[in-house]
């Protein structure tokens, strides 16, 4: 039972990779931790609010309906392609989706109504049957592929007809990638050279700025076959996006509402400093740290980080979350670590208490489950959630890392100057209440 809870709940929590496992429920609200990272429902299970047809003012009058929770494409209906109100430019789309024996259909994004059809302007999240159709899993024109452009890489686990599938769209600066059953299936870029060669040798050649849009209408596909979509919600992911009720930690000019922990006769302005362009720069010696002076319990926090661009210098640092006093080095804290290559690993620092996953700890420390880093001098993001008593690291988009009965305390947040220069930018934190 508490397996099960984890999986589902971790489903929707903010960012992902939350989709290690889903066992594909159905829920008609957000929770609080949704909510404060950003998501809002597109579907209710309820209602078609928020949608309409293609080029059109309005919903369907036929050929899609509301059935058990899902909002259904009836085969041969003719009910035509659905798009959102809202147009999106970067952003986080979860889903689920089931179709007929042989079913066809697709999740569109980027859309936009110069064209007759979607497909002509906006990328394709694939919907198939593949056993049903006689395709092959890694085939271009496969359940999550992005149609005729990028096949699916090999390992996804496809459920079959008649059964929902759990999908995933992340496209943020230019970078897209695709989930099938919390397995990634496709990471590519489209904003490259790449991206136009593959375009110009496809049939979306004919239709000018096909992929190309910055922002534009998530679609849904009548195919002409049944097919039910449940459980859709996204995020908005663009630069000037916001969680509800964020708070900046960091304001990008100086270190107010922080504190140092450093060795006797080290002061903060000798370790941490704010460049010119608004980054915090941590010198990494000597050893030690700076905390928040407020304290904080149930939270999203939202932060990037990179080591020298300059020397591009391998290094170590993390993230202490809850921090308990009194202040030493290191306090008794939950660290989400920042050291090169192993960004994503738990430490538990001071006997801390806190459940992880026994096949990947060893002593206090817990192994991410893989690597998410960008190269050595790039910006990276981490997504940490301190829901009660989980705790989620996300970097880059992936879920790396999870633990569950950590002591539900408030404390600081502290980042650590540990022996390399490193960067900060956008730290920010929304509450979950």
């Amino acid at each position: 039972m508490r397996t099960w809870w984890l999986r589902s709940r971790a489903l929707w929590l903010a960012s992902l990779v939350w989709l290690l496992a889903w066992p594909g429920f159905a829920s008609d609200g957000l929770t609080a931790a949704e909510r404060a990272a950003g998501w809002k429902l597109l579907f209710d299970g309820k209602s078609p609010a928020g949608w309409r047809g293609y080029k059109q003012q309005t919903f369907p009058m036929h050929g899609w309906k509301i059935e058990n929770g899902a909002l259904m494409c009836l085969p041969g209906m003719g009910g035509g392609d659905i798009v959102t109100n809202d147009e999106y430019g970067d952003f986080e789309l979860l889903f689920e989706w089931r179709v007929a024996d042989k079913g066809n259909s697709g999740v569109m994004y980027r859309v936009t109504e110069r064209h007759d059809a979607p497909w002509q302007s906006g990328p394709e999240f694939q919907i198939l049957d593949d056993a049903g159709a006689g395709v092959a899993a890694t085939d271009a024109q496969s359940a999550g592929a992005v149609f005729d452009l990028h096949a699916p890489s090999a390992g996804k686990a496809l459920r079959p007809a008649g059964e929902f599938n759990q999908g995933r769209i992340l496209l943020r600066d230019g970078q897209l990638r695709h989930w099938v059953n919390g397995v990634k299936v496709v990471d590519c870029r489209i904003d490259g050279d790449d991206w136009k060669q593959r375009v110009g040798r496809s049939k979306f050649a004919a239709f000018s700025g096909f992929g190309a849009a910055r922002r534009g209408r998530i679609c849904l596909q009548d195919h002409g076959d049944a097919v039910w979509f449940r459980n859709i919600r996204i995020r908005d992911l663009s630069p000037s996006a916001q969680m509800p009720k964020e708070i900046a930690l960091f304001n990008g000019k100086d270190l107010s509402g922080w504190t140092a922990t450093l060795p006797e006769g080290a002061k903060m302005e000798d370790v941490w400093h704010v460049d010119k362009d608004g980054v915090l720069v941590c010198k990494g010696v000597p050893a030690g740290y700076i905390r928040t002076e407020k304290d904080y319990k149930n939270f999203v926090l939202k932060l990037e980080w990179r080591f020298s661009p300059v020397t591009r210098q391998a290094g170590n640092s993390g993230v202490l979350l809850r921090v308990q006093p009194p202040d030493k080095v290191w306090p008794k804290s939950v660290e989400a670590q920042l050291q090169s290559e192993n960004a994503g690993d738990f430490w538990n620092i001071d006997e801390f208490p806190m459940k992880t996953d026994p096949a990947r700890l060893s002593g206090r420390n817990t192994k991410k489950t893989h690597m998410a880093e960008r190269p050595v001098g790039e910006w990276n993001e981490y997504e940490i959630i301190v829901d009660r008593g989980d705790v989620i690291l996300i970097v880059n988009g992936e879920e790396l890392n999870r633990a569950w009965d950590v002591q539900e305390i408030a404390g600081k947040i502290a980042l650590q100057s540990e022996g390399a220069e490193i960067h900060f930018r956008n730290i920010r934190l929304a509450p979950i209440e």
